[in-house]
């Protein structure tokens, strides 16, 4: 019994390693589904980068004025392009046939991504790019290698070159960064707070009841806490003339 207890153990923690595997260098998001100011200006940069190619087709427009802290007809002037119908959802502009045919598929949908892969991934996939005059886009990424995703935060971030370097018998991308004469129109510091912010957006699209659900809970434990100390002092009394 011991042993098959042991096994299974080693198994459950050799799944979690190799279930980790290619994430541990990834950059610290950090997201705060509650900062309704970084989910205003990733909202922003989202509806202006993003959705041109992108749906977050499981989530309703009409979700982001709470969590934005706004009214429906800021975010209708302001985030929507186009027209727009009580209830519509957030799907992207170019619809999935055009895209099949320009680009050879559609662009995937945003809605789960952060939490699928995490909001790491994300925030680290938005700062790895750099130029790559070989690729289609002429641009790579150094997460998700040969991405068929331009850079489109180019204009914000710079124009990134990569630093290459052997391993063995591969050339490997050892850093990026941006030249002084390729800089955009934010520094490094500030393009970081834009990326943070659109995964803060991704976060909150992947579980719009985040921000509620994490403040019902600290009522929750709360209670039980409460609770506990109340079920322990019933319980001392109920046991003490028994011992």
């Amino acid at each position: 019994m011991k042993k098959t207890a042991l096994a299974l153990l080693l198994l459950l923690a050799s799944g979690v390693a190799f279930g980790a595997g290619g994430y541990a260098d990834l950059m610290k998001a950090r997201v705060d589904v509650s900062d309704e100011a970084s989910l205003q200006r990733g909202a922003a940069l989202f509806t202006n980068l993003c959705i041109s190619c992108h749906s977050a087709k499981y989530v309703r427009w009409n979700a982001l004025p709470d969590a934005l802290g706004v009214s429906m007809e800021m975010v209708e002037d302001n985030l929507i392009y186009g027209s727009y119908q009580e209830g519509n959802m957030m799907r992207a502009a170019m619809r999935e046939a055009d895209a099949e045919r320009w680009f050879g598929a559609a662009a995937p949908d945003l809605s789960l991504t952060a939490r699928s892969r995490g909001a790491d991934w994300v925030y680290t996939y938005l700062n790895s790019f750099y130029r790559d005059p070989d690729a289609s886009s002429g641009w790579n990424n150094t997460l998700l290698v040969n991405s068929s995703m331009p850079h489109v935060m180019w204009t914000l971030q710079g124009v990134p070159e990569a630093k290459f370097e052997e391993v063995g018998d591969e050339i490997q991308v050892a850093g990026i960064r941006v030249p002084e004469q390729q800089a955009g129109m934010l520094s490094e510091e500030e393009f970081h707070q834009a990326t943070r912010d659109i995964t803060n957006f991704m976060a909150f699209l992947a579980e719009p009841v985040r921000a509620k659900r994490q403040e019902i809970g600290v009522w929750v434990i709360g209670f039980l806490v409460i609770f506990t100390f109340l079920a322990y002092l019933l319980k001392r009394e109920y046991w003490r003339d028994i011992h």
